[in-house]
């Protein structure tokens, strides 16, 4: 069982046993005093591990780039099916005017299959529904803490510690922030003059 497992089965258990104090059973209030010191205590290490997990990065950066990065999956991919059925409707066009039945065979197997594009992102569109539902639930407790309990420093989100390559590695990028073929030429040619 991990801590934080063991912290909030810790305040089920607190919980449960005040009010079966309450309930008659001849707890002192000193007893329930301290029952309720302790839960409070519980619950106030439990706030602030989470406000110390990193919210900030998973509401700001991680789930946003997440999902960002996964509507672009959507997006390639959709276009690179387009790309290939573009190129099957000309080899059919070909096999049909030489009556190739065998080729027009294989092309409708293409055809086919492209149809897992359209599974693929849907699946993908259920992720990013479940990622945007996480940060809701994540910022609406946090809320919820800061409202009752009052504000707390949360952590500073953590920038990129990676160095040396690893911090040049960050695979395809996002097409708004892509660095455009134009952009690209004219910084080559200023090294022709």
């Amino acid at each position: 069982m991990t801590e934080k497992s063991y912290e909030r089965g810790k305040v089920v258990e607190i919980i449960q046993s005040v009010i079966h104090k309450m309930e008659g059973s001849g707890a002192s209030d000193h007893e329930i005093h301290a029952e309720l010191a302790d839960l409070s205590h519980t619950i106030d290490l439990l706030r602030h591990d989470i406000a110390q997990s990193h919210t900030g990065n998973l509401k700001h950066t991680d789930i946003p780039g997440a999902t960002d990065e996964l509507d672009a999956v959507v997006l390639a991919t959709a276009e690179a099916t387009n790309t290939i059925m573009a190129a099957c409707e000309a080899i059919e066009k070909r096999a049909n005017t030489t009556g190739d039945n065998a080729l027009i065979d294989e092309v409708t197997r293409i055809y086919e299959a492209c149809g897992f594009q359209d599974i693929t992102g849907q699946r993908i569109s259920k992720v990013v529904a479940t990622l945007r539902q996480i940060e809701t639930k994540i910022d609406h407790l946090l809320s919820a803490l800061d409202r009752r309990m009052g504000p707390i420093d949360h952590a500073v989100p953590v920038p990129d510690q990676r160095q040396g390559d690893k911090a040049l590695l960050n695979g395809p990028q996002m097409p708004a922030k892509a660095v455009s073929q134009d952009d690209i030429d004219r910084l080559l040619a200023e090294f022709d003059n």
